[in-house]
């Protein structure tokens, strides 16, 4: 081992050591981005940086698990990203298709996130089929956000609210009343779960994007210049440490 693999081993071991020590997100999102930055840089094809940072999403996964953080949501594919050349989104379905039932097949529980009527019928049903063999215990819940935006998750949210409080027979006036932050919450595509503590962006962009826009209103968010295919452990350790030293106030 060189010396510079030597001294990222060492900090490593200090890094998760010291995290010991504090209580991690139990729920954690990361917004993987720079693939297409990564490629070109590195004299890649576009579609070469997808697969290598679908690679990367696993790995990413492996580390949660070890570290005991019991839910991720990852974005993979936009409602933005449904706009690109369609060669490069019939590579995009068949890697996210493919990562899908690698994660599966480790052992994870698969919830999908976002509108699956924006996605082709043959990857709809690629993704049903792998859903079929998920484990029935598992550490680790992975929220797969594609064709995932969040305003239109919040109208879906509303929409199927109203839907459901028009089928109760109510009139215009209580349907109002009765919509709530509460109500709209129970409608979400993260219904059930707890609001993201930590979310983590790549790539050096210092913005969400949209990402679980109604979730993250008291989320912490963590920014780092590395493009996706290139996060490591140490940069999960890095954004863990750092947001265990923060005081979260929740708007108090």
């Amino acid at each position: 081992m060189d010396d510079d693999g030597l001294l990222y081993r060492v900090y490593e071991r200090r890094l998760s050591k010291e995290l010991e020590s504090f209580s991690l997100p139990q729920h954690l999102g990361v917004i993987v981005d720079g693939n297409r930055r990564w490629a070109k840089e590195a004299g890649e094809s576009t579609e070469h940086g997808h697969r290598v940072g679908a690679a990367k999403i696993l790995e990413f996964l492996s580390w949660c698990e070890g570290l005991d953080i019991p839910l991720v949501t990852v974005w993979m594919l936009s409602t933005d990203n449904l706009r690109r050349p369609p060669e490069e989104l019939v590579a995009l379905y068949e890697i996210i298709t493919g990562t899908i039932e690698q994660i599966i097949e480790a052992g994870h529980c698969v919830r999908l996130t976002g509108n699956a009527e924006a996605l082709p019928e043959e990857m709809r049903a690629g993704i049903a089929r792998a859903q079929e063999q998920v484990a029935r215990e598992s550490t680790l819940t992975v929220n797969v956000a594609i064709g995932y935006g969040g305003r239109e998750e919040i109208v879906d949210a509303v929409r199927e609210l109203v839907r459901d409080l028009s089928a109760q027979g109510l009139d215009g006036e209580q349907v109002a009343s009765a919509i709530s932050v509460d109500s709209i919450a129970e409608h979400l595509y993260t219904r059930g779960q707890p609001d993201p503590d930590l979310i983590i962006r790549t790539s050096g962009e210092q913005r969400l994007s949209g990402f679980l826009l109604w979730q993250s209103v008291h989320s912490e968010y963590w920014f780092c210049e590395t493009y996706w295919p290139g996060f490591r452990r140490i940069d999960l350790l890095r954004a863990l440490r750092d947001f265990c030293r923060r005081e979260r106030r929740y708007g108090a």
